[in-house]
């Protein structure tokens, strides 16, 4: 862990969309390498922290979605989103997220963002309300069956500035493999204010889903939640090649 992954490198260009992210919460389970390796787009490996890649189960407020230099989407730029999500690195050392599911409550954002992106968003029912030291979650697709999760957690009020928590917070892109090429997005925002949590329930078919059968029965290795917000820009994405370099 060093230095500049705690806090964002400037962006290789100028950004193209912003977005504010807040009331998150950030569930994590220590999976095999080798478990998740074949999950990654080409171009990129499992980014192992203490000998373990990690799955994430996030859950956020998206707000003030906009199209620089555009004002903010008026409504649809606002909506919750729970998101599973794997960690990765290529061989330009750039680390990512490669999300597995993003589950969002806006229809035209989710559309938006599988035609430009290729992300795996799914149209769902998705609430995230924080009440004091508490965090609640819940979905359920609109299509593909009841496919959903729903989970609390409370904050400690404790900051965690470990290298695990910036290890899994502090990603400053993602990789996604689109129409057969491994793109790479950067983005930008402050450090997340970052406390322990303790989860509180978790009734969860997402991970299922996602491809890990039983990890929703065990303890998350570490849970995480932000009580304040961040405004994230996002730069025009570059294509990774086999050998990690970009274009």
């Amino acid at each position: 862990m060093t230095a500049r992954d705690a806090e964002a490198p400037p962006l290789p260009g100028r950004a193209i969309i912003r977005q504010q992210w807040g009331e998150v919460s950030f569930l994590h389970w220590r999976v095999e390498p080798a478990r998740v390796a074949p999950m990654l787009p080409p171009g990129t490996r499992p980014d192992v922290f203490d000998g373990s890649s990690w799955v994430g189960l996030i859950g956020f407020m998206l707000s003030g979605h906009r199209f620089l230099p555009l004002p903010p989407v008026p409504v649809l730029g606002t909506f919750a989103e729970i998101n599973v999500r794997l960690y990765s690195i290529d061989d330009n050392d750039e680390r990512g997220v490669v999300f597995l599911s993003l589950d969002a409550d806006r229809l035209l954002p989710v559309l938006a963002a599988n035609a430009l992106y290729g992300l795996p968003y799914t149209w769902s029912r998705v609430a995230a309300v924080r009440r004091g030291d508490t965090w609640r979650y819940r979905s359920v697709r609109h299509t593909g069956g009841r496919v959903g999760t729903r989970f609390s957690v409370r904050g400690l009020g404790e900051a965690d500035d470990t290298p695990l928590a910036h290890h899994l917070t502090a990603r400053w892109g993602f990789h996604e493999a689109v129409r057969g090429r491994t793109i790479y997005g950067r983005n930008i925002h402050s450090p997340w204010p970052l406390q322990r949590g303790r989860l509180l329930s978790l009734d969860d078919d997402l991970l299922e889903a996602a491809g890990f059968e039983g990890l929703a029965a065990s303890e998350p290795a570490s849970v995480l939640v932000s009580p304040g917000a961040v405004v994230t820009d996002f730069a025009r994405p570059s294509t990774v090649t086999a050998s990690g370099r970009r274009r």
